[in-house]
């Protein structure tokens, strides 16, 4: 079985917590199932959960290189030196990211409003980027934003490898293929 899950921001990505956190159990119900890679507390957008192991592992593992595309809200507007970092790979304290795809784009229809909502400094403007990452390390776009001088507001994954939000609202899971 697999499940898409669109988490919602502050929610723990287990199914066991914190008093006072929401945690996947809150949301999902079916029981046997288990996340595939992280998502941020902070951070919203596609989980994916399942009772396979081989397949979680192959979802979840850098070593199969499964593509992630993340929506980042990020301060100021990125200039093509920004991004053409971003593109290269940025050299963090725990050594350089592989390069990732990166690009500015505009906020999408589709995306729903965050609860609650960021900052908003009137005198700092905000862009988007759709950023594509093949590996997974702890809180990586949001790192790598703040590297080259972009601090990330907001960080919505919209899909890993074949699979996507398509459609679901926070808090909704859909059984997939």
């Amino acid at each position: 079985m697999l499940i898409a899950f669109n988490k919602p921001f502050n929610v723990l990505c287990q199914f066991t917590g914190a008093a006072g956190r929401r945690t996947l159990a809150d949301f999902v119900t079916e029981k046997g199932v288990y996340p595939a890679g992280r998502l941020d507390y902070d951070s919203e957008g596609l989980v994916l959960l399942t009772d396979d192991g081989s397949l979680q592992k192959r979802i979840a593992d850098p070593a199969h290189k499964t593509k992630k595309i993340y929506l980042a809200q990020v301060e100021r507007i990125p200039d093509d030196k920004a991004l053409a970092l971003l593109r290269r790979g940025v050299k963090l304290r725990d050594g350089m990211t592989a390069p990732a795809g990166a690009r500015l784009v505009e906020k999408p229809d589709w995306l729903w409003p965050r609860e609650p909502p960021i900052r908003h400094r009137l005198n700092v403007p905000t862009a988007w980027l759709e950023i594509a990452l093949t590996e997974g390390r702890n809180r990586q776009v949001r790192r790598m934003t703040a590297a080259v001088g972009h601090p990330t507001l907001r960080l919505v994954r919209v899909s890993i490898g074949a699979w996507s939000l398509d459609g679901l609202r926070p808090g909704e899971w859909k059984v997939r293929r």
